[in-house]
């Protein structure tokens, strides 16, 4: 069964937009993604002006909560490179998803 950990995120202030964006596709992705349990990610952002959470969609393998272990681990341990572009109010919120079912439009 596939899973992914879905995060959404705000940056701090809608002035550092770009900052946010930039930290997280040249940093952060590429850490969370280096660790364990994690195959790829995608990230999703607002498709009109009223703002909104930026999500990212991590790809698991293997034991999702194990995964998720990885992560606050890395996190405790302070092995991410953070940027205060990130906002922590709202704290990003992370949940396990698991691919219910999956549809391919007939050709």
């Amino acid at each position: 069964m596939k899973h992914y950990l879905m995060v959404e995120a705000h940056p701090s202030h809608p002035d550092r937009v770009d900052e946010f964006n930039e930290w997280y596709e040249t940093t952060h992705i590429r850490e969370v993604v280096a660790l364990d349990g994690f195959l790829n990610a995608t990230r999703l952002a607002p498709a009109d002006e009223s703002g909104g959470s930026y999500v990212t969609l991590y790809e698991i393998e293997g034991d999702p909560k194990e995964a998720l272990h990885n992560v606050h681990a890395a996190a405790a341990a302070k092995q991410f490179d953070m940027s205060d572009s990130l906002s922590f109010g709202p704290v990003p919120k992370m949940r396990i998803m698991q691919v219910y079912s999956e549809y391919v439009k007939p050709q």
